[in-house]
């Protein structure tokens, strides 16, 4: 028998725009719950950053909301915690990554209800390092899904590995990324899939996680929700209690959860830092966040040096703010600095292939308010004369930092 774990991650970023929401929502999401109220017996989890989750209520999409609620309800959807805007937990401060889950639990739960209470935990972009461990576990979170390529030693398909987290250990379920892949990019059938699947285990118990974007099917791939994921899930069930090929085992869906039960815990794992996009020639080249923070890559460390500026002056503006217009300026910096860490900005920067220059210049601008905040902050606050003087050489080096970005995204001057 071959337990089945699949993952679906619903995610859309803080500047996406109403029109593409809705389309989005329309293609994919709409059709995606249509799909799984037909088929209540499929078994799978769901990733959705509350940064979704809040724009598809505010933007008239609440039935999708609705939708989600309900798979939850029922039981047959596990959801699996994250950060709230999707930043690059590994690349940004430690108090900003708890900051990041707590939020996206609490708007999560006022949206989606009492059954959302996760146990997983799905880092954006699959990003790991040793570095995250802490706050996944403090944040209640028992086991963590990961990019294959993060495995360090054989692979698992009969136990679960598990990672050492702040005193205790994480649970690791490693996503099987060529098989999720193979239905990323519509190379496999359900025909195949399951027939691929159901030879994991050689007629032993065995597992395998899959895990995709949701925006896969039907956004991505047109009629892909009913092309594959719908046909999979019948097979499935007319499968049940069906005469099984020798040397094969039947195909169950499970959640994640439940791997993480029914199959025994394994030894103590280091992954290596990486991402569902990074190979293992990234790895070796020490490049583990190939589309966010790429040695080599002009605009990223752009992008990043400015951020640590937006860092380093809004915690001098807290610091220093204690006149009510300070606190004012101080706060909606702070406010503005976990939308402004959202990981596409520095996607559609990586050039591998994905280049956008409006949609990094959207991020930007929500750096840039944090920054203007921050230094309002210092400026009203009760730092010594010199200590603004000093500041104020920061902003002006943040100011040069955004020229050269800006000249390279909108004029294409080498830097």
């Amino acid at each position: 028998m071959t337990a089945w774990a699949q993952l679906l991650h619903f995610y859309q970023p803080p500047t996406q725009t109403h029109d593409v929401l809705t389309r989005v929502a329309n293609e994919s999401y709409r059709p995606l719950l249509q799909v799984l109220r037909e088929h209540p017996g499929a078994r799978l989890a769901i990733n959705v950053n509350a940064v979704l989750t809040e724009m598809l209520a505010d933007h008239g999409l609440g039935d999708v909301v609705d939708g989600l609620r309900e798979l939850g309800e029922r039981g047959q959807a596990e959801y699996v915690g994250s950060g709230r805007y999707h930043p690059i937990l590994p690349l940004i401060p430690a108090a900003e990554r708890a900051r990041s889950l707590a939020e996206n639990g609490r708007v999560n739960r006022r949206l989606l209800g009492e059954s959302y209470s996760p146990a997983g935990f799905f880092p954006p972009e699959m990003c790991w390092s040793g570095a995250i461990a802490a706050e996944i576990a403090a944040a209640g979170h028992e086991w963590v899904v990961l990019s294959g390529v993060a495995c360090p030693t054989e692979w698992p398909t009969d136990l679960v590995y598990r990672t050492p987290a702040n005193g205790r250990s994480l649970r690791v379920l490693f996503r099987d990324d060529v098989r999720s892949n193979r239905i990323s990019f519509r190379e496999t059938s359900p025909e195949q899939f399951l027939a691929d699947l159901a030879r994991v285990g050689g007629g032993r118990r065995a597992y395998v996680v899959t895990a995709m974007d949701a925006e896969t099917y039907g956004h991505h791939i047109r009629g892909w929700e009913r092309e594959f994921l719908a046909a999979t899930y019948a097979a499935v069930e007319a499968q049940a209690g069906g005469r099984v090929e020798r040397g094969t085992s039947r195909v169950r869906m499970v959640t994640p959860s439940e791997v993480v039960q029914d199959f025994p815990a394994g030894p103590l794992v280091e992954p290596f830092p990486s991402s569902w996009s990074t190979s293992r020639d990234d790895i070796a080249a020490l490049n583990p966040y190939p589309l966010w923070q790429a040695p080599g890559n002009r605009v990223h460390a752009l992008q990043w040096e400015y951020v640590h500026h937006c860092l380093d002056l809004l915690t001098a503006g807290q610091r220093y703010a204690e006149s009510d217009e300070a606190r004012k300026h101080a706060a909606m910096a702070g406010d503005l600095l976990q939308p402004a860490l959202h990981s596409c900005q520095f996607w559609w920067a990586s050039r591998r292939p994905m280049w956008d220059a409006t949609m990094v210049h959207r991020g930007f601008q929500l750096l840039n308010g944090v920054l203007l905040n921050a230094m309002r902050a210092v400026h009203l606050g009760t730092a010594s004369a010199r200590m603004k003087q000093e500041l104020s050489w920061r902003f002006a080096a943040a100011n040069e930092l955004r020229t050269q970005l800006e000249r390279h995204l909108f004029l294409d001057v080498p830097l």
